[in-house]
């Protein structure tokens, strides 16, 4: 799973999602993008599923550039345990999404290979996506 290596400070407070992306709205590595048209919080199980569902459907050929990381850490509590004690336990990250953020870059394949394989994985995350190519951009 991707997670931190390190981090300054442990825990964070949860934060709001407000607004749309500014950086990481444009196709920077590949030919075609899987980009976000909602906003959430992406497990690194989610994105690893996605990223899984896209390489096998590409078959042989095609690069794949995974466009978040999960730095958020996400912190719960066990069942059954009383409320105070401070801080629960970081129990996983997320990449925070906000609408028009590139998720998932792909080159080298076919148009068709690659809007099946984005439409699968899409089917894996919690959110409207779209698929856009270098073409549509410019």
């Amino acid at each position: 799973m991707l997670q931190p290596k390190r981090r300054k400070y442990i825990k964070d407070f949860r934060g709001k999602m407000r607004g749309v992306t500014t950086r990481g709205a444009t196709l920077a590595f590949g030919e075609y993008g899987l980009k976000s048209q909602g906003r959430c919080w992406l497990s690194a199980s989610q994105i690893e599923a996605a990223r899984r569902t896209i390489t096998h459907n590409l078959k042989k050929g095609g690069r794949v550039w995974v466009r978040v990381f999960p730095d958020k850490p996400v912190t719960s509590r066990p069942a059954g345990k009383r409320m105070g004690g401070g801080k629960g336990d970081i129990d996983r990250y997320v990449a925070v999404v906000t609408p028009g953020r590139i998720l998932f870059e792909v080159a080298g394949a076919a148009k068709e290979f690659v809007e099946t394989a984005f439409s699968r994985a899409s089917a894996k995350l919690p959110i409207k996506t779209k698929v856009i190519s270098k073409e549509e951009e410019v």
